[in-house]
C-alpha cells in the first residue's frame, strides 16, 4: 500500500479513538515531546541493564522502543499522535518525503522495513530482531549480535534525538 493511502487509512482509524488504531492531529506539546524523549532515554539505558542481568533478549525490545519513543517524540513535536506502529512509520516516511525531517528512508528502514516480508528470522532490521527475540525460544543475543544492535541503535538514537531537539 502506498504511504499516502496508508496515512489516509490511519487518520480515518484515528477518528474512532480506539486502542492501537490510527493517527490523530493534536496541538504540539513540548511537555509530551519531552516525556517521550525521557522514555526513549530510559529504554536506551535498559539495553545494557538487561544485558548485565542476563536478559539480553529483552535488550532487543529496549533497543526498538528507545527508537520508537523518539519517533513518537518527533511526530508529537509536529502535532500528531499515533496509536499504531505501522501508522507511525508511515507518517515518519511522509515527513521524510516532505523534507520536514532530516532522517533518511534508509535510516528509517534500519528500524523497520515494510518491504521485508519473507525470512524475518534472518532480517537485521531492529523491529524484526525484537520480534524474533520476543516470539522465539531464544533467551539471549550472542555478544556480536548484542554489540551490533547496540551500536546501530546508538547511531540512530543520537540522530533522532538531535532531530527532536532542533
Amino acid at each position: 500500500m502506498r504511504t499516502q493511502d496508508k496515512l489516509k487509512e490511519c487518520f480515518k482509524e484515528g477518528e474512532k479513538r480506539e486502542r492501537h488504531k490510527g493517527l490523530r492531529k493534536i496541538e504540539p506539546s513540548p511537555e509530551k515531546t519531552e516525556a517521550y524523549v525521557k522514555k526513549a532515554i530510559h529504554n536506551f539505558n535498559a539495553i545494557d541493564t538487561f544485558k548485565k542481568a542476563g536478559y539480553s533478549d529483552w535488550s532487543a525490545s529496549a533497543s526498538f522502543y528507545s527508537l520508537y519513543h523518539l519517533l513518537l517524540a518527533l511526530i508529537s513535536k509536529k502535532g500528531f499522535e499515533s496509536r499504531n506502529q505501522t501508522c507511525t512509520f508511515a507518517l515518519v516516511e511522509s515527513l521524510i518525503d516532505l523534507k520536514e525531517i532530516s532522517l533518511t528512508k534508509e535510516e528509517l528502514k534500519e528500524i523497520f522495513d515494510k518491504d521485508i516480508t519473507d525470512n524475518l528470522e534472518h532480517s537485521s532490521k531492529i523491529l524484526d530482531i525484537r520480534e524474533n527475540m520476543q516470539y522465539s525460544m531464544k533467551t539471549e543475543l550472542n555478544e556480536q549480535e548484542f554489540l551490533s544492535l547496540r551500536e546501530r541503535t546508538k547511531v540512530l538514537f543520537d540522530k533522532l534525538r538531535r532531530e527532536v531537539e532542533k
